[in-house]
């Protein structure tokens, strides 16, 4: 039964994945016209490895410093795949998944010998955005607001260098309050739903609001872990609307 008591404390998790699907949404419709399917995977697992590696070698060391090691990762393999886009653009791709393969590697090589390895490799791979609290919230609400801000003010950012530093900056907030697959699924899922819809944003939103709502309900309702439902009901959302996009062609 959904009580007031219980949407209180589902709150914070779901305006966090809402910020979340409203920021991917135009992220990933440019990452799927660019044919860099994997770059969200990669990046996102790089922030991962920087956040694991800040926590067991500095010894629970600052917020600030682990922030500021997943950030330098992913602003890192950012302007490293940068590169790689301009000097070997056919295997860019072949590239950004090596990256991913490596990072997820040298994670569990660092956790190997740490007490709760098996624990934290899930965090950072299917999240715990229940525990997501109004802190954690307000801490990276400015990160999607200026990655939407610029996204949309500022066309030019969309191109170059600064494409993978905006996106960098996203996906290390986005992989510490709902892990690796719910940001893979929030980028690429909507963003596959909409080909048939002009690449509409507007269609990629509603896709998105629509993963997040049906994902936290049926969490809610059934006790099930919610950052698997969420992939799940993108996937599921995202079926139905190319489905919708195909009769609409065909119409």
């Amino acid at each position: 039964m959904v009580t007031t008591e219980l949407m209180i404390i589902i709150g914070p998790p779901l305006v966090a994945g809402l910020l979340i699907s409203i920021t991917h949404a135009p992220l990933g419709i440019e990452v799927l016209r660019r044919g860099i399917i994997f770059i969200d995977l990669a990046i996102a697992q790089i922030a991962g490895l920087g956040l694991v590696a800040a926590e067991i070698i500095l010894h629970d060391p600052p917020m600030l410093i682990v922030q500021a090691a997943a950030l330098g990762a992913a602003v890192l393999a950012g302007l490293f795949f940068r590169k790689i886009e301009s000097r070997m653009p056919k295997h860019q791709e072949a590239i950004i998944g090596v990256a991913f393969i490596l990072a997820a590697s040298l994670t569990i090589l660092i956790l190997a010998d740490h007490p709760f390895a098996g624990e934290k490799t899930t965090h950072l791979l299917s999240g715990q955005i229940l525990f997501v609290s109004w802190g954690d919230v307000l801490y990276h609400l400015p990160v999607y607001l200026v990655t939407l801000a610029t996204w949309f003010l500022i066309p030019r950012s969309r191109g170059g260098v600064w494409f993978y530093l905006i996106f960098a900056l996203a996906i290390t907030s986005s992989v510490q309050l709902v892990g690796v697959y719910v940001v893979f699924a929030s980028l690429i899922l909507p963003a596959l739903g909409v080909v048939n819809f002009n690449n509409s944003v507007i269609y990629a939103w509603i896709c998105g609001i629509s993963a997040i709502l049906l994902a936290m309900l049926i969490s809610v309702l059934s006790d099930l872990p919610t950052g698997p439902l969420i992939v799940i009901t993108y996937t599921l959302v995202t079926i139905l609307m190319l489905t919708l996009g195909k009769k609409k062609q065909l119409g």
